[in-house]
């Protein structure tokens, strides 16, 4: 027997008879329960469907939201000019992946500043400062992935601000309200 399946096979050996052991004295293991996936209700979202939402100038569409995916994560799509921009900031309770469709987003995370190009994607972790800014002469299309799901809830608060420059102090109170700071 190869070394690489004898220590495969004695590892899972090993787990079964201590999963066994601990079952027969009653100890149970802590586990985090699934979503039943019959909870869940399956979805198509046609690419002008989803709720739009205007957060200080950032154009987003919510395409999945907590509702939909039994508070799994969100799935955003943000379609915004050159210039547009969100400053170095931190979550607290979520972790963010970013994934351009087109145009150019330059990305700041963890201290590291790059370039994303169509197709490129950054994944951004809580409690990490990070930011972004279109850059470039076009659009961009990005799919923002958040996971948990939630902070949806915070871009619908940031949305019923009045347009115009926006009230600094109301936009830290709703985003502290929802684990964000600004750095």
């Amino acid at each position: 027997m190869k070394r690489s399946a004898f220590l495969k096979s004695t590892v899972l050996l090993s787990t079964c008879t201590l999963g066994t052991t601990l079952l027969a004295k009653g100890v149970r293991r802590k586990t985090t329960a699934l979503p039943n996936p019959t909870d869940l209700e399956p979805k198509i979202i046609r690419n002008e469907e989803g709720k739009k939402v205007n957060v200080i100038g950032d154009e987003m569409t919510f395409k999945l939201t907590g509702k939909d995916t039994n508070n799994q994560f969100t799935l955003i799509e943000e379609h915004n000019e050159p210039g547009v921009m969100i400053p170095l900031h931190v979550h607290t309770n979520e972790d963010e992946i970013f994934k351009v469709l087109e145009g150019e987003l330059e990305l700041t995370v963890g201290g590291n500043t790059t370039v994303l190009k169509a197709g490129d994607l950054a994944f951004g972790p809580r409690n990490v400062p990070h930011s972004w800014k279109v850059i470039g002469t076009t659009k961009a299309r990005v799919i923002l992935s958040v996971f948990p799901s939630g902070i949806e809830h915070m871009f619908e608060d940031l949305g019923q601000l009045p347009p115009g420059p926006p009230d600094l102090e109301k936009v830290g109170a709703i985003c502290g309200k929802y684990g964000v700071s600004f750095v």
